[in-house]
């Protein structure tokens, strides 16, 4: 008897079945541009065997003119079809199922050739893009079905076209994007023609036993997005043209409005896609922030979907199904939604990976593999660096100490989970928690490791972390200043009106933090009204009339920085802006540029610019610290001194903001070279 009997039952298709009702979701990875087409299959490959019933290659262009950017990856040649045949092969033999998604970006696409329905500009890309005339129309159409044979020819097991994102397909249904009056704009069945002729023309090019899914766009979450009704007739237009499955897509890039980042709710949009059940007669896909097979399980079994789309939660745990399967879910390494080293890097232009899994996309690199030498190993610091290397070496038959001063372990991810819409962070620890309870690691907490403890150990490695920066602001020791720990960790008093110094992350989640009381993360119609979101039958596009409502902030904040640059400007390419929007919906006030002078009763005394400029007060009854971290490396200078060369990883190496996808990732790496 298993604890999910809807998530791990087959989805039959007729001519082909699904082991279970989970999808691993397209993610745009880089591999197939690196052309290493062995780590592309082990990358998928490792996948199949972890259980997953079918998976969705990233965006594969279907022409030059709409690739994500130049040089993407596509089947343009028989060379193509040859190498996508060893990554097809090698899922095969692992007993896997694997999809191409065939993406084209319309005027999303970062080039000077991008083309669309009509001349309008994507605000997130410089160049203006060309309206498509007839001609063109149809090549990009006879494209797509070329790619989708090209994709069988390959050993696919089916394809997904990608109609949703705001990308070319997209583009042609709304208003918003199709200023056209010839038969592809105007009325919505001239709107819709577009993607229903590609998957017309996709279904006669592959034939009937392969899979064709269409990724449909439930809720644009733009202004002038489709209504409802026109999602529907979109649906059962897709059916008749022969679609096999629809998959959800939620959001334009473009929107405003976040959808997979970590502060959205769990499952945030199953509910829209609920509202199209029983309206199609096809399989319909669900998808958004479903992490846990507990989720997935509770989407299926209250029927808003017939499956379930993962897509980095396959980054963080490829074998995500098998141990749900096993009974094992709480080893699932847990996606926390964070984007640092997916998201972040495919926009960055770097090999997506992940902060909880760094082996992801790098399977044939970070290979973790038995010592044959086994030694004993002390590792001073049980947060992000000294949990990742004390997993590993112990993982590979290194008898592992970890030593912490703390009564836990998990080091400043306890802060991290205290921020409003950090809350996956608790999984985290809990993970690591878990993980190391079943390891042969001894767990010494409540314990300062000294350099006479560690003198028996063969490796030691030093993971202490950080301290806060000393900001040598006159005043700085008054009752009304305090650190950024104290306040995450609750045992200082705090104001209703607040200075924060220094704006990097740590003081954007502090801002967060001293602004929310109840988080709206846990609370999907709390978040729903404060990023404005509505029933796409309500209001087009599902764009709340009105727009954002947050709550009142909890207290009066001023973020400040020494830096003359926009605040958050160096956080999260993909997350930066949904941190700065939340702050500015709680009334926080920025300033950047600024002269600490002096801190004293009346508040924090600033000045403006190398002048020195417009001295004045800001009045607050509390100034919060966050000006940057120190290496914590004393216990690594000691043995240093005495002869002992000790490993130096994570904060105590490089103190940069509390950073742990390096940290997991050098603690990852430094253990599998033991």
């Amino acid at each position: 008897m298993t604890d999910y009997p809807h998530l791990l039952a087959p989805l039959d298709l007729g001519f082909t079945t699904l082991k279970n009702r989970v999808l691993m979701g397209s993610m745009h990875t880089g591999l197939e541009e690196t052309k290493d087409w062995d780590r592309v299959a082990e990358f998928y490959a490792t996948r199949a065997r972890g259980g997953v019933a079918l998976m969705v290659t990233g965006g594969m262009a279907p022409n030059r003119e709409g690739g994500v950017f130049p040089g993407a990856a596509g089947l343009f040649s028989a060379e193509d079809i040859a190498n996508h045949k060893i990554v097809t092969d090698r899922v095969h033999d692992a007993g896997g199922k694997i999809a191409m998604q065939i993406l084209h970006a319309g005027r999303y696409a970062y080039s000077p050739d991008c083309v669309s329905p009509s001349g309008v500009k994507s605000p997130i890309s410089p160049f203006p893009p060309k309206e498509l005339d007839e001609d063109g129309i149809e090549k990009q159409i006879a494209d797509i079905a070329t790619a989708a044979s090209r994709a069988q020819d390959a050993g696919y097991d089916g394809v997904e076209i990608m109609g949703s994102e705001g990308y070319l397909l997209n583009q042609f249904l709304v208003t918003h994007t199709n200023k056209r009056e010839d038969r592809w704009g105007g009325s919505y069945e001239n709107r819709m023609r577009l993607p229903v002729e590609v998957v017309k023309r996709v279904r006669a090019a592959v034939g009937s036993n392969f899979i064709v899914i269409y990724r449909l766009s439930m809720i644009d979450l733009i202004p002038n997005g489709s209504t409802w009704d026109e999602v529907v007739l979109l649906a059962k237009e897709i059916e008749k043209a022969g679609a096999t499955i629809i998959n959800t897509g939620i959001g334009w890039h473009e929107a405003r409005i976040p959808t997979i980042a970590t502060s959205v709710p769990r499952r945030a949009f199953t509910w829209v896609t609920k509202k199209l059940m029983g309206e199609v007669s096809i399989p319909i896909i669900t998808s958004n922030r479903i992490n846990t097979p507990e989720t997935g399980e509770d989407v299926l079994a209250e029927g808003c979907a017939d499956m379930v789309s993962m897509a980095r939660p396959f980054l963080a745990d490829p074998h995500f199904v098998a141990k749900a399967e096993a009974g094992a879910p709480d080893e699932i390494a847990p996606c926390i939604a964070c984007n640092q080293a997916c998201l972040d890097h495919t926009f960055g232009g770097k090999i997506s990976t992940c902060l909880v899994n760094p082996k992801a996309c790098f399977e044939t690199e970070l290979v973790v593999t038995p010592t044959t030498s086994a030694k004993s190993v002390a590792i001073v610091g049980a947060g992000p660096a000294g949990l990742s290397a004390a997993l590993t070496a112990a993982e590979r038959g290194h008898k592992v100490t970890l030593f912490d001063k703390s009564h836990e372990l998990g080091g400043q991810l306890n802060m991290a989970k205290q921020v409003p819409g950090k809350e996956e962070f608790f999984g985290l620890v809990d993970w690591y928690k878990t993980m190391v309870s079943k390891s042969s690691i001894t767990l010494q907490l409540e314990t300062e490791a000294t350099p006479s403890m560690l003198s028996d150990f063969d490796e030691v490695v030093i993971a202490t972390g950080v301290l806060p920066r000393d900001t040598k602001i006159d005043g700085q020791d008054g009752p009304n200043v305090v650190s950024y720990i104290d306040v995450l960790r609750a045992k200082a008093p705090v104001g209703k009106r607040v200075a924060i110094i220094g704006a990097g992350g740590i003081g954007f989640d502090v801002a967060e933090y001293l602004t929310t009381d109840d988080s709206p993360t846990i609370d999907l119609d709390a978040w729903m009204e404060e990023w404005g979101v509505t029933d796409p039958a309500l209001r087009r596009g599902g764009v709340a009339e009105g727009g954002a409502k947050p709550e009142a902030p909890a207290r009066q904040v001023t973020l400040l920085q020494r830096k003359s640059e926009k605040l958050g400007k160096r956080l999260g390419k993909t997350t930066g802006w949904i941190h700065r929007a939340a702050l500015q919906m709680k009334g926080v006030t920025m300033i950047g540029g600024v002269n600490y002078e002096r801190i004293d009763a009346h508040g924090l005394h600033v000045s403006d610019g190398e002048a020195r400029e417009n001295p004045r007060v800001i009045e607050v009854d509390t100034i919060v610290m966050c000006a940057g971290q120190v290496p914590l490396r004393s216990l690594a200078d000691e043995l240093i001194a005495i002869g002992r060369t000790p490993h130096v990883i994570g904060g105590a190496d490089v103190a940069a903001e509390l950073d742990a996808k390096r940290a997991i990732n050098q603690g990852t790496r430094l253990a599998a070279s033991l």
